[in-house]
């Protein structure tokens, strides 16, 4: 009993553990992530090759070894030739000649538009097939073309104004009020001079219809305006809608890695990286054309207008179209059977019931093709132009395909149904900045950034291996797993770009990751000047230091992410990187150092557990 009763009271002790000891699964995990982000990150090492995309629609005259045969005779090094059904790609040897190896080609196609340039990378096929891809490079670094858009809102308000002054003329006609009088004002303003009498059901009327507007007294007359909510909703609305068509003809012309973002209350920036002759996409992205279906009328009839045709003769058509660009989901180019350029034209669902109720009901008379596009004029102000490029007869009912004619060129042609394919602005657009980088500027920005980052990190590793000794290739190794890390993951993101103001953030990354082992190694001296032993004060180092290390990081994610939210381009850039490198470094720091110094230093010293 008495040795029981001792047995109960003296304290039981458990196996022993080892400190400093991770689990296995641990060491797996750490070892597949560094391995997957290393081959992320490998085909940016091996850089991208300048190419050629030939479109299976350019025609292109030239099989594949007429085509090594005709750059070859023209001393242009080819690298290597890769055709499919849809496209053949010219990978060249040297990125001098890639402009004219295009010129060159261009002779032999049907379609030269087709012909784009483009960069393909340069690492082995069995590291792409695995679905790993450089990092994309922003302007700065591969030089490009960026264009500054202004959105004018102006006729978006003022074809809101034209459609309720549209509505009031019919209700007045329906009301039997003949004396009314409707003046477009400011924008968005109409003013209305009608009888007393008429005032309370023109109020009733716009505001059941129409609440949106504000109606309020101005004098005999009564004052008709677009709330101020109402306002900024189409504003917004305007900006989305022209952002999504702007990146449709981007997307049109074959140019891949575009950007293309709001920037402030009524503009668009794009940055158009690799592109060197902006020529070509500043002719479409600029370009406010459209189309617009028209029923031909009488000059006398009522709500109509008078729209020149291309020799200047004034056509009277209906003041309301039939069918406007926004319901055409396709257009082609062709050549009709009398050797004549046309469009092929689709509609959505609700165009082509638009247009075969119309066609139906106007078989036999005449509907006129309308062509509109906006300018400035010498004097700067934003001018709209209306042109009617053919007048033809209904034959039949008229489906969602058709065809029209009077286009012009085939070239004229080409680009017409590219801007109706890639949709028609809803807001008319004018380049009012542009700028042009060439490869050479983005190389030298290349050289000099990843310069100033190896100098950064090449200086930090002596400095850690001096400082710290044994503790310091612990740092070092970790801070290259950092850079694996970081690389693999801007190769593997969807979207992320890699910009000068991003090299920054890099840099910044250096400081940033050897700052978590110097928090780490510091507490693990001070652990041992208070007499611990070496294992003891690695184990209370990191658990000391995780705290102050989580805060400082989770403070300036904060940052970043701020920075990444409301910045563009070169913030977004920066801010980035930055993040990304802020849980690199914590990934690292922490957890890779800490198995490192597992395996190195701690698996041979234990603690005893008491309960």
């Amino acid at each position: 009993m008495l040795i029981d009763s001792i047995l109960k009271t003296s304290p039981r002790r458990r196996p022993q553990a080892l400190l400093n000891h991770y689990a296995v699964w641990k060491y797996v995990v750490l070892v597949l992530t560094l391995v997957v982000m290393a081959f992320s990150a490998l085909p940016t090492w091996f850089g991208e090759d300048a190419a050629i995309q030939i479109s299976s629609k350019a025609g292109l005259s030239l099989n594949a070894q007429e085509i090594a045969q005709t750059l070859a005779q023209h001393h242009i090094r080819l690298k290597r030739l890769d055709a499919d059904a849809q496209q053949t790609q010219v990978i060249l040897a040297d990125e001098q000649q890639q402009t004219a190896a295009k010129v060159l080609l261009a002779r032999f196609a049907r379609d030269p538009e087709q012909l784009t340039l483009a960069l393909t990378p340069a690492a082995p096929s069995w590291l792409l097939d695995f679905g790993f891809s450089p990092i994309k490079l922003g302007l700065d670094l591969r030089g490009g073309v960026q264009f500054l858009l202004d959105v004018d809102i102006t006729p978006v308000y003022q074809a809101q104004a034209a459609a309720l002054a549209d509505a009031m003329r019919d209700f007045a006609l329906k009301q039997g009020i003949r004396s009314i009088q409707i003046q477009p004002g400011h924008d968005e303003q109409l003013h209305l001079s009608l009888p007393d009498s008429a005032k309370a059901a023109v109020r009733q009327f716009v505001n059941s219809r129409y609440p949106l507007w504000q109606v309020t007294a101005d004098g005999r007359q009564l004052l008709l305006r677009l709330a101020p909510q109402e306002k900024t909703n189409l504003q917004n609305l305007t900006v989305q809608q022209n952002l999504q068509i702007m990146r449709s003809r981007i997307a049109a012309l074959g140019i891949t890695e575009a950007l293309v973002q709001r920037q402030g209350e009524n503009r668009i920036r794009i940055e158009l990286p690799g592109v060197q002759d902006p020529a070509t996409a500043k002719q479409v992205i600029g370009a406010t054309a459209t189309l617009a279906f028209y029923e031909v009328t009488q000059a006398a009839a009522g709500n109509t207008q008078l729209i020149n045709d291309r020799r200047g003769m004034p056509i009277s058509v209906a003041r309301l179209p039939v069918v406007t660009g926004t319901h055409i989901v396709d257009a082609r180019a062709g050549i009709g059977e009398m050797g004549q350029a046309e469009v092929n034209i689709t509609l959505d669902a609700e165009g082509g019931r638009l247009m075969t109720a119309f066609s139906k009901n106007h078989v036999g008379k005449a509907m006129a093709t309308a062509f509109s596009e906006y300018g400035r004029g010498a004097d700067g102000k934003l001018t709209q132009r209306n042109e009617i490029i053919s007048v033809a007869t209904i034959q039949s009912v008229l489906p969602e395909r058709f065809r029209i004619t009077g286009v012009g060129s085939p070239q004229q042609a080409q680009q017409l149904a590219l801007l109706l394919r890639a949709g028609s602005m809803t807001a008319p657009v004018t380049i009012v900045e542009e700028r042009t980088i060439g490869p050479s500027l983005g190389a030298e920005n290349i050289h000099n950034g990843f310069a100033a980052l190896a100098l950064g990190l090449g200086m930090t590793l002596l400095f850690m291996a001096l400082w710290y000794r044994r503790l310091g290739w612990v740092a070092n190794i970790a801070l290259l797993a950092n850079m694996v890390l970081l690389f693999g993951l801007l190769a593997l993101i969807p979207g992320a770009v890699l910009t000068l103001p991003g090299i920054a953030g890099l840099v910044l990354t250096v400081g940033m990751a050897v700052d978590t082992n110097v928090l780490i190694f510091e507490r693990i001296r001070d652990k041992l000047q208070e007499g611990r032993s070496f294992a003891h004060a690695i184990d209370r180092g990191f658990d000391s230091a995780f705290s102050t290390i989580f805060d400082a990081n989770f403070t300036t994610m904060i940052t970043a992410v701020v920075l990444y939210a409301i910045g563009n381009g070169p913030v977004q850039g920066f801010a980035l990187t930055l993040g990304l490198g802020l849980i690199t470094s914590m990934f690292t720091g922490i957890f890779a150092s800490r198995a490192i110094i597992n395996l190195a230093y701690g698996r041979n010293f234990s603690r005893e557990v008491r309960v």
